[in-house]
């Protein structure tokens, strides 16, 4: 295990896992109760069907193994996993702006009138309509993780409204299932300025070579360091003059790389030489439990590892004790977790 303080090496070698790459983590209502098989009746209930010649939009549940006709809910190793697949439609604006111009342009020649702001409008619904079965169709899948022992559900996601929209198809699908994102004694961003300003990362984590820090005045400054040293009186003297971390590069264990940033989003996840050990592994109808097993064996240490290095899970509402943040000289002053992942909306997931 690194010892506290020490900048983390770049590693080389990786363990290629296509699961779980930027997470968002809930926390379970511990009275959700239900079986496999009545979580799979519910999802089944909002099973996905292809958009429609004029439908822009459509999302449902898929089989997590990408099987037709298989379960929606995978059970492997007690961990639950399941998929959401958003599939959309999008006329380019700039296709239905030249039509536009064309209809109206061609009404004020025949009647000597412009179109209004409420006829353009209809115009443009009837153009958008008229195109979009020549339109492409773009898709993703969102992969999602039940772990009911833990009462922890993670979303595969970076995208805030995109995590929405799967948790909400959740609570829709599943009965008595309710979920709220976790809060921490310690606000990440105080957190983070601690482990810079003093080099001392929480037990069993690193810092690493990439970080981002935002000025809180109305400038809005941003400094941003990529494989740079962090251990400089520079990066001090940015968070002295009141900057305060948005992101930050970690190595837990040696086993997961991956950036926190001041919304609790973990992002950039990687694992490393060493990690599934053991997994299933070599063939191709294995690839996908192998992937599950790494992903969740090793999230699920990491995951609560973090959240005592932040000092632990807070009430939903509930604001930090005073005595809990300890800031070193010059650091930002704490203050309660927010409770969505404001920086969430800031990672798009392809292909939207």
């Amino acid at each position: 295990m690194p010892d506290n303080g020490r900048l983390s090496k770049p590693v080389e070698k990786r363990v290629s896992v296509s699961v779980f790459k930027n997470v968002i983590v809930y926390r379970i209502e511990p009275a959700w109760s239900q079986t496999l098989a009545e979580a799979e009746e519910g999802l089944g209930k909002q099973r996905f069907v292809p958009c429609g010649p004029s439908q822009e939009k459509s999302a449902g549940w898929v089989e997590p193994r990408g099987e037709a006709n298989g379960p929606l809910v995978e059970s492997i190793d007690g961990q639950w996993l399941v998929e959401y697949m958003i599939e959309s439609k999008q006329v380019p604006g700039s296709v239905v702006r030249r039509k536009l111009d064309e209809r109206c342009a061609n009404i004020e020649a025949t009647t000597g009138r412009k179109p209004g702001k409420k006829e353009k409008k209809e115009l443009k619904e009837d153009i958008t309509l008229e195109l979009l079965p020549m339109a492409f169709t773009r898709s993703a899948r969102v992969a999602v993780w039940i772990d009911k022992a833990e009462n922890r559900l993670v979303i595969n996601s970076g995208n805030a409204s995109r995590a929405d929209e799967v948790v909400t198809s959740l609570v829709k699908s599943l009965d008595g299932f309710a979920v709220a994102l976790i809060n921490t004694q310690i606000e990440p961003a105080a957190a983070m300025a601690n482990w810079l300003l003093t080099q001392e990362p929480p037990a069993g984590f690193t810092i690493d070579r990439e970080c981002e820090l935002k000025a809180s005045d109305d400038s809005k400054a941003v400094v941003r360091y990529a494989k740079h040293p962090l251990d400089i009186d520079e990066v001090k003297q940015h968070i002295t003059d009141g900057k305060r971390p948005t992101r930050l590069a970690l190595t837990w264990d040696d086993r997961v790389s991956f950036e926190l940033t001041h919304g609790l989003l973990i992002r950039k996840i990687t694992f490393l030489e060493g990690t599934g050990d053991g997994a299933a592994g070599g063939k191709k109808e294995d690839n996908y439990d192998a992937d599950v097993a790494i992903a969740t064996g090793e999230l699920g240490q990491l995951v609560p590892a973090l959240l005592d290095a932040l000092g632990g899970e807070a009430a939903f509402s509930a604001a930090p004790p005073d005595d809990t943040v300890k800031p070193a000289a010059g650091a930002a002053p704490a203050a309660p977790t927010t409770t969505t992942p404001a920086d969430a909306a800031e990672e798009e997931d392809a292909p939207f």
